[in-house]
């Protein structure tokens, strides 16, 4: 759930970037703290764990409206991946307003973008929140790697399989290059933004 500083009159509010192991989750938020760096009110904090990382960096984006009259502060944060760290994962998830969903694109991937999403879905109902009524955005991540001849997934067997009941907002990328880093990010921005501004309304 949202902050609200009414004495800096900032609304703070947080981004989850969820999947499995390896699927870009680090890549994309490193790449937006050195794209955004101008926008990045604090340093980027990187939690080690055995093959996978935890990132978060407050983020500051300038253009995107404010509500209430108050500006808006953006935490980003990942999650690991692997199974073994689900409870770092739960903790991770608490008071998160909208989430960013990266699946891999690889074909042997298949099994563990299913399996992330309903961990997610399991985290999210413990907090009593629901998967489909969070701001939700979809990456398909590493469309690169088929220039190499390394076998992927098409977009629309992806969306089959993930997104067929969700019909969420979704985006190609390859977070490595920096594409459609962006272009997520920004998408997950409107839907979290709009649904707080509803929130707050709503609450007085």
């Amino acid at each position: 759930m949202a902050f609200f500083n009414q004495k800096d009159k900032v609304i703070e509010c947080k981004i989850v970037y969820y999947g499995p192991g390896m699927c870009g989750k680090t890549t994309n938020l490193e790449y937006i703290f050195r794209a955004g760096r101008s926008y990045a009110t604090t340093d980027m904090i990187s939690i080690n764990t055995k093959g996978d990382r935890t990132l978060y960096f407050d983020f500051l984006p300038m253009g995107i409206g404010r509500i209430m009259g108050c500006d808006v502060k953006v935490q980003l944060f990942t999650v690991p991946g692997q199974s073994k760290y689900r409870s770092t994962r739960k903790m991770v998830l608490k008071g998160v307003d909208g989430i960013v969903f990266v699946a891999d694109s690889l074909q042997i991937r298949k099994n563990e973008n299913l399996s992330s999403l309903k961990d997610l879905q399991e985290n999210l109902a413990e907090q009593n929140m629901d998967l489909f009524n969070i701001p939700l955005v979809f990456q398909y991540n590493k469309r690169d790697l088929s220039e190499n001849g390394i076998p992927i997934m098409q977009v629309s067997e992806m969306e089959s399989y993930l997104n067929n009941k969700l019909k969420v907002p979704f985006y190609t990328a390859s977070a490595l290059k920096g594409n459609g880093v962006s272009d997520t990010l920004k998408k997950s921005l409107k839907l979290t933004l709009r649904h707080l501004q509803h929130e707050l309304r709503w609450a007085n």
